[in-house]
């Protein structure tokens, strides 16, 4: 499920909303007014291309699986 950017046009909220694509084109409600005046905003999104390595063990052990990681700091 996407999520879409919207904009209230009585109040000019913004707002993000979790979609279902089936009702991607429904009446969504402002959070902050109520209205159903609104309009999906143009989004951006960005694509990181730095990774993240560890020295703590082999890759693909988390702290779920009871190796270093992550997951196991509490």
């Amino acid at each position: 499920m996407p999520v879409y950017e919207y904009t209230c046009q009585k109040c000019r909220t913004a707002f993000e909303r979790l979609v279902k694509s089936i009702s991607a084109d429904a009446a969504v409600r402002c959070p902050k007014c109520g209205s159903t005046r609104t309009s999906r905003s143009l989004s951006v999104f960005a694509v990181g291309t730095q990774t993240h390595k560890t020295t703590d063990g082999p890759a693909g052990i988390c702290g779920r699986c009871g190796g270093p990681g992550p997951c196991a700091i509490d």
